[in-house]
């Protein structure tokens, strides 16, 4: 009987090992990210005072697989520009563009990170980096709401 036992216990560990496994192993393309469209809420970061901001980045058109993101804060950089803080891959490999649109009552910026086309087909490790993106505006600032597209 207390072989039974054992051999029941070893198929038992041996099937879970494999079901932890199989969970484990899910597939990596991207269809299980959330669509990006025009039709989410814009959210509202917060003011920062310019003290935390990151690595700077220089805004590039030419980004490939762009798709938006949320910026966390901002910073009030002139009258007329203002300074996002966001999270995005290594500058070596990914790049940021912004597209805004402004109302007398909210400036919507649309923050969009993707590949640089000079790295495509390249190796690129998959880190965290803080940015800081500079948005110049049309009109000053003055009392409006800054919101985030995404």
């Amino acid at each position: 009987m207390d072989r039974n036992r054992g051999a029941r216990t070893s198929a038992l560990v041996v099937a879970l090992l494999a079901a932890i496994a199989v969970a484990g192993c899910g597939a990596s393309d991207d269809s299980a990210a959330p669509p990006t469209s025009g039709t989410a809420t814009p959210s509202t970061p917060t003011e920062n005072s310019g003290q935390n901001q990151g690595r700077p980045f220089t805004a590039d058109p030419t980004i490939v697989g762009a798709h938006s993101i949320p910026f966390t804060s901002w910073t009030r950089v002139s009258e007329d520009r203002i300074a996002v803080d966001f999270q995005t891959g290594a500058p070596e490999c990914y790049g940021v563009d912004a597209e805004v649109t402004e109302s007398s009552k909210t400036v919507v910026v649309e923050l969009r990170s993707g590949k640089r086309a000079d790295a495509v087909g390249k190796m690129c490790t998959m880190v965290a980096v803080f940015g800081t993106l500079e948005v110049p505006l049309k009109t000053s600032l003055g009392d409006r709401l800054v919101l985030s597209a995404a």
